[in-house]
């Protein structure tokens, strides 16, 4: 269905320059206004369709303008658009038993909030409650959001703005093999950087902890996968040093990785908190903490608390419409199967281009980390500069990250069939012929 619009592109670039803050980063050389959406399939104003391997960042879980949402939110909005959360509303009440349902071990009860950032940072919070203390540990390369807690949190230079700093927040090395901060090999290297919160722990810290704080695959940081047993260790270590598990899913959640409903399951452990955002409501705004009873209930009288826009009955509506199509048509297991088509796609390019160094991932959230040689692994943020301007010009898009701006991450919606899939891989086949560096 065409639609039309009124704004040229030009127009919409120099709007965009002169009436929003110069730090809305956006992607290209050109900037591209997108106009619609549908299915993995975005159009600009121009009228060029791309195909959509970026999700919004990894929120269009279940494609542009997918119809059962679209008639969701209709309905909702028909009913009620807002309420805040000193009333109940069905969709609200009806999503937080969803969650409990598909959240592994004992989490039950849910805080909802606008987005991922607000997750986090109640997560930390909740901590702090239940266990009487301040001190949390996260990661280097990790990425919390936007406020001043989430930017504190955050282990990435570039995107912790000046004087945005909270007390009581320090930070361990990541699991981040290919960069090993340790230079070391996995697996001879005994997982030295789990080990590392230990000596964090005992070196930067009171020795008394309310949290540790980390993604299971760092998105901002370059999907940074962690080996197997990481996280395993560093709960034994938290535990014995009296802190919560906070598991941050705002990108790994709803089945991204593969197999298992959020990414955290691949790892075997149960943590304390789990936030989520982002896909839950396929770009509506929404996030989600959800904690056991117990740690809940410590909140009770700790003082007034709620949130204005938290579990708003239309984003709730469409995160429910969301869950049931990834139920129906895009369950973990469907996941599961693109991703190893995706993947060995992904290690083809990478043994035909020197330029890929390293491709790492789970699912259909996967990485390739761009290099000028592979032997000393010198980043590249030119040959991403370079790849994206091709796969732009062919129709394709994609996203990046990376501390050093040199890995590109490929996440399409949860729906891609192994078509998308093909076309998306020979597009990047072509593009990466046209790097040079």
């Amino acid at each position: 269905m065409q639609t039309t619009h009124t704004s040229t592109k030009a127009e919409i670039l120099a709007k965009q320059k002169q009436y929003l803050w110069p730090n809305h980063i956006v992607y290209y050389t050109e900037p591209l206004p997108l106009e619609r959406g549908e299915g993995l399939r975005v159009w600009d104003v121009e009228g060029k369709a791309y195909l959509d391997f970026f999700g919004g960042i990894l929120t269009t879980s279940v494609g542009h303008n997918r119809p059962e949402v679209v008639e969701a939110v209709k309905n909702q909005t028909e009913k009620m658009i807002h309420s805040s959360t000193l009333y109940p509303n069905e969709a609200h009440v009806n999503l937080a038993e969803k969650m409990a349902q598909i959240t592994p071990g004992k989490l039950q009860v849910s805080f909802f909030t606008p987005s991922g950032t607000d997750a986090d940072e109640t997560a930390v919070f909740l901590a702090k409650i239940y266990t009487g203390r301040q001190e949390i540990v996260a990661l280097r390369h990790g990425y919390s959001g936007r406020s001043a807690m989430g930017m504190t949190l955050t282990a990435h230079s570039n995107w912790r703005l000046t004087g945005a700093q909270v007390p009581g927040i320090t930070h361990a090395v990541n699991p981040y093999c290919y960069r090993c901060p340790f230079k070391l090999t996995y697996p001879s290297c005994g997982v030295a950087c789990a080990q590392d919160v230990e000596d964090v722990i005992k070196t930067t810290t009171s020795g008394k902890i309310a949290a540790f704080l980390a993604e299971p695959i760092q998105g901002v940081g370059g999907f940074i996968t962690a080996p197997k047993e990481y996280f395993k260790i560093v709960q034994e270590v938290v535990k014995h040093f009296g802190g919560l598990m906070i598991i941050d899913e705002v990108q790994t959640a709803f089945g991204r990785t593969g197999d298992k409903w959020f990414g955290i399951e691949h790892w075997d452990i149960e943590p304390d908190v789990i936030t989520m955002a982002k896909g839950i409501a396929n770009g509506f705004p929404l996030g989600n903490t959800i904690t056991t009873m117990e740690i809940a209930q410590s909140t009770a009288e700790a003082g007034l608390s709620l949130s204005t826009f938290g579990g708003n009955p239309v984003s709730c509506a469409a995160s429910l419409a969301t869950i049931e199509v990834l139920e129906n048509h895009a369950d973990p297991q469907h996941v599961g199967k693109m991703g190893i088509i995706l993947r060995a796609g992904l290690d083809r390019l990478q043994e035909k281009y020197p330029v890929i160094g390293d491709v790492r991932g789970m699912g259909l959230m996967q990485g390739l980390e761009l290099v000028k040689d592979r032997q000393s692994k010198e980043p590249s943020p030119e040959a991403t500069r370079q790849l994206f301007e091709a796969t732009k010009e062919l129709g394709l898009l994609i996203g990046k990250g990376g501390l050093y701006g040199n890995v590109i991450r490929i996440a399409p919606p949860l729906t891609a069939q192994e078509d998308d899939i093909v076309e998306a891989l020979d597009i990047l086949d072509r593009a990466f012929s046209q790097v040079k560096i």
